[in-house]
């Protein structure tokens, strides 16, 4: 049974007893995941995995070692080790070494929604799973269902997935997915979707398309219209969920749009002189254990993955419980997505 209190996160029950009002009139999250949209999650993902490594570049050829020492910096304030983890048998035969360039790995990305600027706590609105194999030289990303109904190791319940983080922060989200899927989880990086203003001011806007018009909080979007926005106009286009026939999914849509318009932003030679900036807002919303010798190895040994990338979707259908939507998926899915990622790690 979902449980009514998350500690710091305040309650839940009511709210997604709200949310999941008439969503079974609609069509399911995982069939409303387009190509297209799956497309961008796979740019948005490998962009803020790898926008510390085009620092890095810039660092060998722009500014130099003030760039060097203050990514470093960045990144240690960023790096949040993991506790008490549940470490997968593949692991315990054989743990990753990313050093080597030869170990597939995998890495769970969160977009987080919170109510405050610590990415700490808050429910992973947005789950990936990617794994990167060098052998192959093929990157491969999951989406998983936010409301997927799950086991949530540590908590001695079944919930929807998403609610792992806000229950246990990192720690919990990653051993519930190692659980659902059956492959070891060794990396995370989390990003705090409320730090998005901060965000799109530090790149000097964005220019999105709006997929459909509407208002929100003193701004107009128009759909099929370009439009530049900056941080609090962009605050308000991601806010926006009730007015959009999509719901959440329609929402993360357009904080998908917001995202891979900040990290497009980012390759422009004005980012890099501002670089500071966007290091200090990334530092404040960003959390990792990859360590900044493990970014390293990264930009050294596993460049050659991120030529080609393939899209998967764990998809299931949604019923209601107890007044809560719930994603189920149904055991011959789980086990295809399973062998899918055991083939990629090469387990």
């Amino acid at each position: 049974m979902p449980i009514e209190l998350l500690g710091k996160t305040g309650k839940i029950g009511k709210i997604e007893k709200e949310e999941s009002r008439n969503l079974m009139n609609k069509q399911t999250r995982s069939e409303r995941n387009s190509k297209n949209n799956k497309k961008t999650a796979s740019k948005i993902v490998l962009k803020i995995v790898l926008f510390f490594l085009l620092i890095l570049v810039a660092a060998g050829g722009y500014v130099g070692w003030q760039v060097w020492s203050d990514l470093q910096s960045t990144t240690d304030n960023m790096y949040e080790a993991v506790e008490d983890r549940q470490e997968h048998a593949a692991r315990q035969e054989k743990p990753v070494d990313v050093d080597s360039g030869e170990d597939p790995f995998t890495v769970l990305i969160m977009g987080i929604d919170n109510d405050g600027d610590n990415v700490e706590h808050g429910r992973s609105d947005t789950m990936m799973l990617v794994t990167v194999n060098p052998n192959t030289e093929k990157t491969s990303i999951v989406s998983i269902p936010r409301d997927t109904y799950t086991e949530i190791i540590g908590r001695g319940i079944k919930d929807k997935i998403n609610h792992a983080h806000a229950y246990g922060k990192a720690s919990m989200a990653m051993d519930s997915v190692q659980n659902l899927l059956d492959v070891p989880v060794d990396y995370y990086v989390s990003v705090n979707m409320d730090s998005m203003q901060q965000m799109v001011d530090a790149v000097g806007g964005v220019t999105v398309t709006p997929p459909l018009s509407f208002s929100q909080d003193g701004f107009t979007f128009r759909e099929g219209e370009p439009t530049h926005l900056e941080g609090e106009k962009a605050l308000a286009y991601i806010r926006m969920r009730k007015k959009d026939p999509k719901g959440d999914y329609g929402r993360q849509f357009r904080q998908r749009q917001i995202i891979e318009g900040a990290m497009k932003s980012l390759a422009s030679v004005d980012s890099i002189r501002n670089y500071r900036g966007i290091l200090d807002t990334l530092g404040n919303s960003m959390k990792t254990n990859m360590s900044f010798a493990e970014m390293q190895d990264l930009f050294s040994n596993y460049r050659g993955a991120a030529k080609n990338i393939e899209q998967d979707q764990l998809a299931g259908s949604g019923t209601m419980m107890n007044g809560i939507y719930y994603e189920i998926i149904p055991d011959e899915e789980i086990s295809r997505v399973q062998s899918h990622l055991k083939t990629e790690l090469e387990l």
